[in-house]
């Protein structure tokens, strides 16, 4: 059986002037039904590879092994151009130093937020289950939104006799009105108010007492958003 001597061949043919890149790949394809030696098909695919890949260039290698041998000088940092000895000083940090008092910052804000949520959640079991479930089935937060801004405002500047009367007639947006005073542990009632041949709701807010002012610092827009994202 007739053997091909690849490796003879491929170095005599593909380097004529006179094939072009594509030859010499079509060339090197052709040859790999040829042959059946592992290492030579192995030496052929090597080759196709070779072609296939340009030569590069003298920036491009550059590129490869910059910073030095090839590359520019490496730039001065900013920490090797300060005085030593404040440079010192901040590199000889104390290591349990530095543990004990990231551990306290972490833990202090930690403990803040959780009790911002425990606020909140205290404030959201005060809400009926009727009107929790309807702010379940329809947040509208856009409504409940204005709603609180008033009541917020009321409860920040309002004395403890004072009254905030807001005119809602759609049963359903009344329910969560009721929900957000709730909330803010305001009283609020609704009343029938006579105008010639209407009548009118008109919902009555006020204080249970002087310590009512307190703000809570998650309002209940945010604690909804919260729950359905499941951050609480």
């Amino acid at each position: 059986m007739e053997t091909l001597d690849v490796f003879h061949l491929t170095k005599g043919e593909t380097k004529s002037p006179g094939l072009s890149l594509e030859k010499q790949i079509e060339y090197l394809e052709s040859l790999n039904g040829r042959v059946s030696n592992r290492r030579e098909r192995r030496w052929i695919n090597d080759r196709i590879l070779l072609e296939l890949v340009p030569r590069m260039t003298r920036d491009e290698i550059r590129g490869l092994f910059a910073p030095p041998p090839w590359g520019d000088e490496a730039r001065s940092s900013p920490f090797s151009m300060t005085n030593v000895m404040e440079w010192d000083k901040f590199r000889n940090i104390d290591m349990d130093k530095e543990v004990f008092h990231l551990s306290c910052s972490s833990s202090k804000n930690r403990s803040h937020v959780d009790a911002d949520k425990i606020a909140a959640l205290t404030a959201w079991h005060r809400v009926e289950c009727k009107t929790r479930d309807a702010f379940r089935r329809s947040f509208l937060p856009e409504l409940v939104d204005g709603y609180e801004e008033n009541i917020r405002a009321f409860v920040s500047k309002a004395g403890c006799e004072e009254v905030l009367v807001l005119r809602v007639q759609d049963p359903f947006h009344r329910l969560l009105l009721h929900g957000v005073c709730e909330f803010y542990d305001l009283v609020s009632t609704t009343e029938s108010e006579a105008t010639g041949t209407k009548v009118l709701k008109m919902t009555k807010i006020k204080k249970k007492n002087a310590d009512s002012n307190k703000l809570l610092t998650i309002t209940l827009c945010q604690f909804l958003k919260m729950a359905k994202d499941g951050f609480l």
